[in-house]
């Protein structure tokens, strides 16, 4: 079952340090796509990656997928070892990014992100400027698709 809010309240009540990008955040901006994940580009210091590491153990998180049995241990030491994780939860699929095409760490997009309300609760979010520009960097055919809808949305955002 899918169940997108609690990851990211168990982020927030853990006091992660994070910015939605994707779908989610295309959503927030007033996108009419659907998406089943949430995607977060997280700060990658030690004691974010502690809190990050704390907040979804509750869920189980796996690679997805990976081959069932394949050993993962989630935990502070796997986040400072890698960089960009996709996993499945208990409560859904969950994409946490060190890094995102276009510079996108949590420090840069910080100053390119707002608060908006996500599942009923405030998050930060990056802006439809910063969301456009990430999508094109990515350049992947899905993202290219959305930035249409994303550009049409200018001028009607929430937070303008």
């Amino acid at each position: 079952m899918t169940d997108l809010p609690s990851l990211l309240g168990a982020l927030q009540a853990a006091g992660v340090r994070f910015i939605v990008v994707g779908g989610i955040a295309g959503i927030a901006h007033g996108s009419a796509r659907v998406t089943f994940d949430v995607e977060c580009v997280y700060a990658r210091d030690a004691e974010n990656l502690a809190r990050l590491a704390r907040a979804l153990a509750p869920f189980h998180p796996t690679f997805r997928g990976a081959p069932a049995g394949l050993p993962f241990r989630f935990d502070e030491a796997t986040l400072r070892a890698g960089l960009n994780f996709t996993l499945d939860t208990t409560s859904g699929p969950i994409d946490l990014l060190g890094e995102v095409a276009g510079n996108g760490t949590c420090e840069s997009l910080l100053a390119r992100s707002i608060e908006l309300q996500v599942f009923d609760r405030p998050c930060r979010v990056v802006t439809l400027d910063a969301l456009i520009a990430l999508k094109r960097a990515a350049g992947r055919p899905k993202d290219l698709e959305a930035i249409a809808e994303l550009e049409s949305l200018r001028g009607f955002e929430p937070g303008r």
